[in-house]
């Protein structure tokens, strides 16, 4: 890969492009570039992770993307922020486009609070989960949405494959699973036989799509094995459940997504409600005045339970239910914990793809490590016989049964002499070591444009519904190829849509002139009043802001006018217009590297200014900034929303219009600064995050 342009970890600068490539001046300014790493051999206190080192240089770049070949430039390279994914070429190499955008549309999703931790974690990569991370709805239907989109959809494409070789509508796949099976059978070597298919199921890519061929996961009949329609009526997209048409890669999984956690009972209530504090600017007041007059979503749940047992004769009253405080108090205890498991499944799982099948800049030969575990179980068990293991696995099970005051002796002297002893024998920091998440694998990608000056473009985004046509993507021939049991013909017909007959078309129509009865004219009417008293407290906000309330300030502009969200233009990469204490400016990132000056910080560095003249150097500011923050100074960076939790949602079911969020950056003397009215709020964040040589732990 090209040297770093400007490295904000050591201040180095790459030298002019006529520079000889070769040259000491070069080779010294490369080495320099490199932050140490933790590495196999390195200790656990070191300030940078693997991460960092692979944005830097290291790893697999053989192909590069434009944002490896940037950063020979005197400022920031755009790649293409405004274009929408129009005419933009691959952006890291080894990488589609289309990947690149889903992995961080899902980030967005999963990250808005990271804090900067000591050293780096035992197995090199950073943005791990906290251990004491606090639980709430919305981080929960986070984690249900991530586990939905890895694991569940994995599972059902397992049991798909599974369909099909049953089916026997392969034939010859089927009979040779069977005949391999049956011969291991008769030998008595069915274990190494699985054994060794899983080893080369791990080792060799090209294996899995021979033994395994794809096929659209909507396609396949979970009974039969055979060709179905799906169940949105269209092959609209390949890797989702119902074949639901999407307008970028990725969106119909997500949408299938949110949807499950939207029809999940009881907990799902909160979750769905989406209450959390990053959604809370302030404690003290601020939105306090929407959320106070409207009624708590989480309490719909427990009240017509409630209701149901006093319309039966019960006493749901305190007074009479003594069970009710403790046990609901029991069950919100016990979230915390499942949600953090769902979370690590989920991680496991992304670790577990992510070493089968890795992006780069990442090791291409963690599977071979991966396969060789289970070279010594083949060899084993090819000469241990079955009664050893049943009487070995019978052993260890009494064991384990009658000796837990021995076992617990034995914890305890562990936690005495290594106090975060389990740690080490977490999978992430043993056999999946430096493996990354998604969201591991998404900042390191976000990194890689840092280093060169070229931050990677926001996902594209439409306004526009997903035609109803089949994907773009979708092969016939190979799924025909692949032994699929259909004929080009019945997969043409079950992956388009269905024409509705014209009698079909006329109810339709009909449907839609057909007005609304009283009901529906109730609802419209409540809207809009409800519409008019938004815009009444926001108008109240204005005056309360020019009177000097801080909390109305803060309100200023989250609400976008219907001019500026039909105009709605991408900003960035290095202007973000945003507004602080009330006042309209921008949020600058200066990615040059320069000395402090005066009160103006090091370099690189982020600052607000209502002076927006397009340039992002801090030092040619005609004027001081309103506040500016160098970028290794800052220990915390988390997203807060415009308005409370249960305000978005007055604000969007009445007006439709989406609230500008903003975000809050801490530093090492605890000092905090803000922005608010944001429209890019998620490419600041993500812009931050990656720039700096921090290793972030996300909350």
């Amino acid at each position: 890969m090209p040297a770093p342009g400007y490295v904000f970890r050591d201040g180095g600068a790459t030298p002019p492009a006529e520079e000889n490539p070769d040259s000491e001046f070069r080779k010294r300014i490369n080495e320099a570039s490199k932050p140490i790493t933790a590495t196999d051999k390195a200790p656990l206190g070191q300030n940078t992770s693997t991460s960092h080192q692979l944005a830097t240089g290291a790893g697999d770049h053989e192909v590069l993307g434009s944002a490896q070949k940037a950063g020979r430039e005197n400022h920031t390279t755009n790649l293409g922020w405004q274009a929408n994914a129009v005419g933009v070429g691959t952006l890291v190499g080894g990488l589609p486009n289309e990947d690149l955008w889903t992995l961080v549309r899902r980030f967005n999703k999963q990250m808005y609070h990271v804090k900067a931790i000591p050293e780096a974690p035992p197995g090199g990569l950073d943005l791990n989960i906290a251990e004491e991370d606090d639980f709430s709805p919305d981080k929960l239907r986070a984690n249900i949405e991530r586990l939905y989109m890895t694991v569940i959809v994995g599972f059902i494409a397992f049991g798909k494959h599974i369909a099909r070789l049953r089916s026997w509508r392969e034939p010859r796949r089927t009979a040779g699973f069977a005949a391999i099976y049956f011969l291991a059978w008769i030998f008595d070597f069915i274990v190494p036989t699985i054994l060794a298919t899983l080893i080369v199921l791990i080792t060799v890519p090209r294996s899995r799509d021979i033994l395994f061929p794809p096929a659209p996961i909507a396609l396949v009949n979970h009974k039969t094995g055979g060709v179905q329609k799906p169940k949105a009526g269209v092959l609209g997209s390949t890797d989702s459940v119902t074949g639901a048409p999407e307008k970028y890669k990725g969106e119909a999984v997500e949408q299938e997504a949110s949807n499950l956690v939207n029809g999940i009972a009881s907990v799902a209530i909160s979750s769905a409600a989406g209450r959390h504090d990053q959604s809370n600017p302030d404690d003290e007041g601020g939105s306090k005045t929407l959320d106070s007059g409207m009624p708590d979503p989480t309490k719909i749940a427990t009240s017509a339970a409630d209701a149901s047992s006093a319309a039966q004769g019960g006493t749901p009253e305190k007074a009479h239910d003594k069970t009710k405080q403790p046990m609901e108090a029991a069950v919100w205890a016990k979230m915390r914990p499942a949600m953090h498991a769902i979370g690590d499944i989920s991680d496991g799982w992304e670790r577990l793809a992510n070493a089968l099948s890795p992006t780069p800049p990442f090791e291409q030969n963690k599977r071979l490590q991966l396969g060789a575990i289970f070279v010594p179980l083949l060899l084993l068990s090819l000469f241990v016989k079955s009664q050893w293991v049943v009487k070995g696995t019978t052993f260890f099970t009494g064991f384990a049964f009658f000796s837990d005051p021995l076992m617990q002796r034995g914890i305890a002297l562990l936690n005495e002499k290594i106090p975060d002893w389990p740690k080490y024998l977490e999978i992430r920091n043993t056999l999946l070591k430096g493996v990354p998440t998604n969201a591991q694998l998404t900042v390191t990608l976000l990194r890689i444009g840092e280093a060169n000056r070229a931050p990677l473009p926001p996902p594209p985004k439409s306004q526009q519904p997903p035609p109803d046509k089949p994907a773009d993507d979708v092969d016939k021939h190979a799924i025909t190829d692949g032994g699929l049991d259909a004929t080009q013909s019945e997969i043409e017909d079950a992956i388009t849509v269905d024409q509705p007959s014209g009698e079909e078309a006329a109810e339709g129509e009909d449907q839609k002139k057909k007005k609304g009865g009283f009901g529906a004219k109730l609802m419209s009417a409540f809207k809009h009043t409800t519409a008019g008293g938004v815009e009444t407290k926001l108008a109240t906000d204005s005056a309360r802001a020019a009177l000097g309330s801080h909390h109305a300030k803060e309100k200023l502009g989250v609400l976008p006018s219907r001019d500026e969200m039909k105009q709605k233009p991408v900003e960035g990469p290095v202007e973000f217009k945003g507004r602080y204490n009330g006042r309209k400016g921008a949020v600058y990132v200066d990615s040059k590297v320069s000395p402090a000056k005066g009160h103006r910080p090091a370099s690189p560095c982020v600052y607000f200014t209502t002076h927006l003249d397009g340039d992002e150097g801090v030092e040619s500011m005609p004027r001081e900034p309103d506040w500016a923050v160098s970028i290794p100074d800052i220990i915390e960076i988390k997203k807060i929303g415009g308005l409370g939790w249960k305000g978005k949602i007055v604000v969007g079911w009445a007006t439709s219009r989406e609230v500008k969020d903003g975000i809050e950056i801490v530093t090492k003397d605890g000092k905090k600064y803000r922005a608010m009215a944001l429209s890019e709020r998620d490419e600041l964040f993500n812009r931050l995050v990656a720039m700096g040589q921090q290793v972030w732990e996300s909350y």
